[in-house]
């Protein structure tokens, strides 16, 4: 294989930059991947600077593959990417359907119950009612925050209380703020068939 085909195919691998985050003082969240300052801290290693992924073991892949065509439909009806369905459901649950929060969230997309009841999921153990809840509640997400995918997202984490209290940002607090980029990761990577 001559030399030249090799590099060129080094050259089409994808690569992601590290994503810095950093808490202003009024509380605004603030994420980039070219940091401006002292203040902002790594929060997602670049692809480049990366520790082996543990975040998708190959059991959760395998798991993956078991749900692709259902996520394909569900997002299809809910007029979703079914790459960030997958990144939600990579993030929330690994692919378990049986997973259970401390807090009690279930499912695949880990409902809330509150948010299980208003979707219409009478068992969030069940994938299909869990998928078809989780798609309903992200897709309001979406067009209550003018489809701004990150603020959706800290919504989903949070609650959209939270992020209207929060000035229609992302809320400090620790456990958001690490899954908003977490799961953007995720995304980008479903979106390029990298995972």
């Amino acid at each position: 294989m001559p030399t030249y085909f090799v590099f060129g195919l080094c050259l089409l691998q994808p690569v992601w930059a590290n994503i810095y985050t950093f808490v202003a003082d009024d509380g605004a969240v603030n994420l980039s991947n070219m940091p401006t300052d002292s203040r902002y801290k790594v929060l997602v290693k670049g692809q480049d600077e990366a520790e082996p992924d543990t975040g998708s073991p190959p059991a959760a892949l395998a798991r993956k593959a078991q749900y692709d065509r259902l996520v394909d439909d569900v997002a299809h009806t809910y007029g979703l990417d079914s790459a960030l369905l997958h990144a939600v459901i990579s993030v929330e649950s690994r692919y378990s359907p049986n997973a259970v929060s401390k807090k009690g969230a279930a499912g695949l997309m880990q409902l809330m119950p509150v948010t299980a009841k208003r979707y219409g999921v009478a068992d969030a153990l069940d994938p299909v009612q869990n998928l078809h809840g989780g798609a309903k509640c992200l897709r309001d997400l979406l067009k209550r925050f003018n489809n701004d995918v990150s603020l959706a997202l800290a919504a989903y984490n949070a609650g959209e209380n939270a992020v209207v209290r929060n000035g229609y940002r992302i809320p400090p607090n620790r456990e958001t703020v690490a899954y908003v980029p977490k799961v953007l990761d995720y995304y980008r990577k479903y979106q390029t068939n990298v995972l």
